[in-house]
């Protein structure tokens, strides 16, 4: 025969908890015995185990009142649904470790294998951290929006990459956004502002830049609109590409009349 504290360890669980389980009428508490004490037989050591056993699976409280008055037959069964669920969770659980284990990759969380590729290029290159970062969010919303397009994008972007001009305009654009902002008149982004404008039209003269009015042109402004609250000085960039005639960010177009 136990005391509640001997019969707590024997289980592996609290007196606190047993108490609990006495009050919620999982567990009958045993009547004083002539010396004072509650004392606990073998039988209830084998309830005290089942409840923890099925506590400890997630079943309610309330189920597990019906579980141990059940048949055998009915305990079986509902122990084979309660191992179902737990395999399930379990498969959940996996996949989420999979994808927490993708995270160490940093960028291969919420993007296709081709974007990441890309900016494993653009830090190849010597693109700032900050930078590639910025791009990253960018793709993320283009994905989301055009998850089938990004194999039919990404071989013009890494293709960009062998242009001097593009890997100089990184590379400025790092050294602009490595330092904290400050004043938004950098002189640095007025030849930013040059090389895009440079690009934009030797791209418009080659018949790249065409509009679609059909077009869904959510993900290019959500990316304009992210650019701009990632950082103040990309609003004065874009201010110097309009005194150049031509309006946008991520696409940029002609203005009219230029």
């Amino acid at each position: 025969m136990l005391t509640i504290g001997q019969l707590a360890a024997y289980a592996g669980v609290t007196v606190r908890a047993v108490r609990h389980y006495h009050q919620v009428g999982l567990l009958p508490e045993p009547d004083r015995d002539a010396s004072g004490y509650r004392r606990y037989s073998a039988r209830a050591v084998v309830s005290l185990v089942k409840i923890r056993t099925l506590a400890n699976a997630g079943v309610p409280l309330a189920r597990i009142g019906e579980l141990l008055d059940a048949d055998p037959s009915a305990f079986a069964d509902a122990v084979r649904a309660i191992d179902e669920r737990l395999r399930d969770q379990i498969e959940r659980l996996e996949t989420s470790r999979r994808q927490i284990a993708q995270l160490v990759g940093g960028d291969r969380l919420t993007l296709p294998p081709e974007v990441t590729a890309y900016l494993d290029r653009l830090r190849e290159l010597g693109v700032s951290e900050r930078v590639v970062e910025g791009e990253r969010d960018g793709w993320i919303l283009v994905a989301a929006r055009w998850p089938e397009r990004i194999a039919e994008f990404m071989p013009g972007k890494l293709a960009q990459l062998d242009d001097p001009q593009v890997v100089r305009l990184y590379r400025v654009l790092s050294e602009i956004f490595d330092d904290e902002p400050g004043e938004t008149d950098d002189p640095r982004l007025a030849e930013v502002a040059d090389i895009m404008v440079g690009l934009a039209e030797q791209a418009y003269r080659a018949g790249e830049i065409l509009r679609d009015e059909a077009s869904d042109e959510l993900p290019q402004d959500l990316v304009d609109v992210l650019a701009v609250e990632s950082d103040p000085r990309v609003q004065r960039l874009r201010d110097l590409l309009r005194e150049r005639g031509w309006a946008g960010w991520n696409r940029m177009e002609p203005l009219q009349g230029r």
